[in-house]
């Protein structure tokens, strides 16, 4: 006779193995966004750490973790001052992708509640 409990534990360690492999987000990767995001949104610890958490999950759910590294470093890179920023700022090619960053950004930011007052 199984007992209900392992059938719950081997099911709800079913679904992380699925979860990691379709978020192929390596950890150190979650841990640095994470920060970032709690620095940007200061807020109670715990509760911007499940909701920076949350933003990361949603983000994870829309792009492969090569190709969130590439449009997020345009994005990032497009605020280097001076002659090197600016290429890259008059750089027609790249605004398509760092308008799709700064879009999963903004809407994984809303569905977690970031930036959004006391609910």
């Amino acid at each position: 006779m199984t007992h209900p409990p392992r059938i719950a534990l081997s099911f709800t360690l079913l679904l992380a193995a699925l979860g990691a492999h379709a978020n192929d987000f390596p950890t150190v990767e979650r841990v640095l966004y994470v920060q970032e995001c709690m620095r940007a949104n200061p807020g109670p610890n715990f509760e911007m750490v499940n909701k920076c958490s949350c933003a990361l999950d949603k983000v994870a759910a829309q792009v492969k973790f090569d190709e969130y590294v590439t449009i997020s470093t345009m994005a990032k890179a497009v605020s280097i001052g001076g002659e090197r920023g600016g290429e890259l700022r008059d750089n027609e090619t790249i605004k398509p992708q760092i308008a799709r960053y700064r879009e999963l950004q903004t809407k994984a930011q809303a569905a977690c509640f970031i930036g959004a007052g006391p609910r």
